[in-house]
């Protein structure tokens, strides 16, 4: 049974087909929708590419070229459209509704819609690949997997605020989390590879453009940074993160700011680029710590700061520590960061090995032998997971 996961942000689609919800077949995205010079990269098939395509129709033209490329080259992945038995979605957010892979009907796509307003970076996205693959793909179950599900599980006071109740309870104004995809997958895939059964407290660090930490208890969610929108918790690449929420009141009636352009600032102007003046890329961040820009220091400092305080937290919530993990761009590709927040949490029982920390395996154990906590790079599987769910779910209709 072939599946093809579809996980669309607002300019891009990232594909993979698999064979039976586990062996990939092809792989790609089409990112600059809907701009004079979009691209494609693509692999499998028994091909390689990256190039320009002609000007690409939204989400509907994004998924329709990645099918036609899944159904090209000498080792083909697809010979029709039609082979694709079933589809799974990424989706942002799902609220309280649902807290498993859910098959998509006219109920969920409204569900998905009326989230949009929680996660409007995301969920409009997401709705527009279910719609393209509902169009080319007729009668093709789909499945929409939820970052918001994984942590269904936090306990009411670690997801209410100090809010009046009536806002919860009739208005759902709680802490969701997001990445959820992510950190279940890692926390998982640490169990097995330590072949836990008992009660384990793992902290997953999702750190990429955007970034989140859950902490893991036997497999259950029992807080994360990211709450009612993705926007609270570290420093991120264009995000805030935590703020003290008078400032927007204070942007506005000060700085006479209009709302919109408050929450622009917050989702697109802060974080990393606020600080640095420079770049919401912490590649570039750290070579300008490297080359004495105060701007970049100002930066990595606090990205580092608010990531050991995180994971300082939650050692607390989980009444200690067995397992720190790293994930995503940052977490998987920058030994500095992860050294310079283990020397910060030594006195927590985190110690790397240098040797392992700098290079080895993209899957690695990177503590030191003496460590008290087990430290790992664990690079994530999104879509793979996103395979697996949709596959068991179909097959058990």
């Amino acid at each position: 049974m072939a599946i093809l996961v579809l996980n669309c942000g607002s300019s891009s689609v990232k594909y993979r087909l698999y064979r039976d919800g586990d062996l990939p077949l092809a792989r790609g995205m089409v990112e600059k929708l809907n701009t004079p010079g979009p691209q494609v990269v693509h692999e499998g098939g028994g091909q390689q590419l990256r190039r320009e395509v002609p000007e690409v129709a939204g989400h509907r033209g994004a998924v329709e070229l990645a099918l036609r490329l899944c159904m090209e080259g000498d080792r083909a992945a697809l010979s029709r459209r039609e082979e694709v038995r079933a589809v799974g979605h990424r989706v942002v957010h799902g609220g309280e509704e649902f807290s498993h892979p859910t098959l998509v009907t006219d109920e969920v796509i409204d569900a998905v819609r009326r989230y949009a307003r929680l996660a409007p970076l995301h969920n409009p996205a997401n709705l527009a690949g279910i719609l393209a693959a509902r169009e080319l793909l007729p009668g093709c179950p789909q499945v929409a997997v939820f970052d918001t599900a994984f942590h269904t599980t936090l306990p009411e006071p670690a997801y209410l605020y100090a809010l009046p109740y009536e806002w919860y309870r009739q208005h759902r104004v709680r802490r969701y989390g997001f990445h959820g995809i992510s950190h279940q997958y890692v926390s998982t895939r640490i169990r097995e590879l330590l072949g836990v059964s008992a009660t384990y407290r793992t902290i997953v660090c999702h750190l990429g453009n955007g970034a989140s930490v859950s902490a893991v208890r036997d497999g259950r969610c029992i807080d994360t940074s990211m709450g009612f929108t993705p926007l609270e918790g570290l420093v991120m690449g264009t995000r805030s993160g935590d703020v003290d929420p008078s400032l927007v009141l204070y942007a506005q009636q000060a700085l006479g700011l209009p709302v919109a352009e408050v929450d622009r600032i917050l989702n697109r102007e802060s974080g990393l680029l606020g600080l640095s003046q420079l770049s919401p890329d912490m590649r570039d961040i750290q070579e300008g710590v490297a080359n004495g820009h105060a701007g970049c220091r100002r930066a990595w400092e606090a990205t580092v700061y608010r990531l050991v305080k995180y994971v300082g937290a939650y050692t607390a919530a989980l009444g200690g520590l067995d397992c720190l993990v790293f994930t995503a761009g940052i977490g998987e590709n920058s030994p500095a960061l992860r050294r310079e927040v283990a020397a910060r949490l030594e006195h927590a029982g985190v110690v790397l090995d240098a040797g392992r920390n700098d290079g080895g395996d993209a899957e690695r154990e990177i503590g030191a032998a003496g460590s008290a906590v087990r430290v790992w790079v664990v690079p994530s599987d999104e879509e793979g997971l996103i395979a697996r769910e949709t596959a068991s779910l179909v097959a058990g209709r």
